[in-house]
């Protein structure tokens, strides 16, 4: 009689893989033919649904802070009739850590319906204030880039060896627009343009200028070349056509390739790196900075290998339009040579901006479209709060069918 064979089966894979596929079926993903997801479709609600948990977790979290802090702050966001499009005056204040800015910054982020980053690495984050009113008019911040952006490299013409020298001259805005009501005056759109102000640049050259790389230990010697940014839901509308006075503020140069880790859950994100540390696996808790800027990709993709999935689930398929906004006008050329003085003749300051922006977007917005006038600064609260009870509420019903 022949001996059957002993199949073992691992509990905590087989707990990891249901829990996983469970989560990507509910928000909608099926498996494509070569082992990457596939959305349901590319439309903005679709879009809003699949970061639901990653914005539930994100609130669930700030649940304390939003209780403790919007009560104390709340008077910095208008009301619509505390706005005159006519004497909006603009200036940004740069934010630092631990401060009444930096709480009020961090509850402006929370309005967005899709989840915000906190940046890594470099940083330099803006309040966007009206000085007519004293309110909050907007938000932006800027931090260090991703490595790999295909359609940012080949716009600038770049091998990977001019990457790895000269990508320290690029930030990514990856907090940018207005809040309301301004918002609904295309303020979004001045609100964009700021980050190619003399102010920004100046910031950076005296925050970033003369400092030494982590990782390589090289004097780095930075200067503000360009900054790059790409839209939440697809195509955008904010940063299209972004041009004052014949000059481009923002260039659309393609598609993002889809990647990323949104949909992968802290909870869940946590269970993975666990189980890679059962493992011995180094990537487990190789986290800080200067050993890599990708570490959390590198996580999820190393224990999905190790529990045998196919194809790479990190390709979520949502494209998003990537643009570039070139501070100097010799900004490509330096930035390909590695070499050359910045010609910044035609950047213009805060002010400037924002007097061309409401010219140009502000005011004939106003004047066709005064529902601005009925939004109500205590709808802030209910805003934060109905972003998280609407994505519960489309997670629910994608549950039941």
């Amino acid at each position: 009689m022949c001996a059957s064979k002993v199949i073992r089966i691992n509990p905590t894979e087989a707990l990891l893989k249901r829990r996983l596929r469970k989560h990507l079926s509910l928000l909608g993903f099926s498996r494509g033919k070569n082992g990457s997801l596939s959305i349901p479709d590319n439309s903005k609600s679709a879009i809003r649904v699949l970061h639901a948990p990653q914005r539930a977790e994100i609130l669930q979290a700030q649940t304390s802070f939003i209780e403790r802090k919007l009560p104390k702050l709340e008077h910095f966001f208008a009301s619509g009739k505390e706005v005159n499009p006519e004497k909006i005056q603009v200036r940004i204040e740069r934010v630092d850590s631990h401060t009444w800015q930096g709480d009020l910054f961090r509850l402006a982020s929370l309005t967005w319906a899709v989840p915000v980053s906190s940046g890594f690495g470099r940083r330099l984050r803006f309040l966007v204030w009206d000085e007519q009113n004293g309110k909050l008019v907007g938000i932006l911040a800027i931090g260090d880039p991703v490595f790999n952006l295909s359609v940012r490299d080949q716009f600038i013409g770049w091998s990977g060896d001019d990457r790895r020298s000269r990508l320290v001259n690029i930030m990514d805005a990856y907090v940018l627009g207005a809040l309301p009501p301004y918002n609904k005056l295309l303020c979004g759109k001045m609100v964009a343009c700021l980050v190619r102000s003399v102010e920004v640049y100046k910031h950076f050259q005296k925050q970033y200028g003369s400092t030494t790389g982590i990782i390589s230990g090289e004097s780095k010697n930075a200067r503000l070349l360009a900054v790059t940014t790409s839209s939440s839901m697809g195509r955008s509308s904010i940063y299209n056509r972004l041009k004052l006075d014949g000059v481009d503020y923002m260039k659309s140069i393609g598609f993002s390739g889809g990647w990323g880790h949104f949909h992968v859950p802290e909870e869940l994100f946590e269970d993975l790196r666990n189980y890679l540390r059962l493992n011995g696996h180094e990537y487990a808790d190789f986290h800080s900075f200067g050993q890599g800027p990708n570490w959390r990709i590198r996580v999820i993709r190393a224990a999905l290998a190790s529990l045998g999935f196919r194809g790479d689930m990190l390709k979520h398929g949502i494209q998003r339009e990537v643009f570039i906004s070139l501070l100097a006008e010799n900004s490509c050329k330096i930035l390909q040579e590695g070499r050359g003085q910045p010609k910044t003749r035609n950047l213009l300051t805060v002010k400037e901006i924002a007097e061309a922006a409401s010219d140009r977007w502000v005011m004939p917005r106003a004047a066709r479209v005064p529902e601005y006038k009925d939004w109500s600064s205590s709808a802030i609260s209910g805003l934060i709060k109905a972003n998280y009870g609407l994505h519960s509420a489309d997670l629910e019903k994608r549950s039941v069918k």
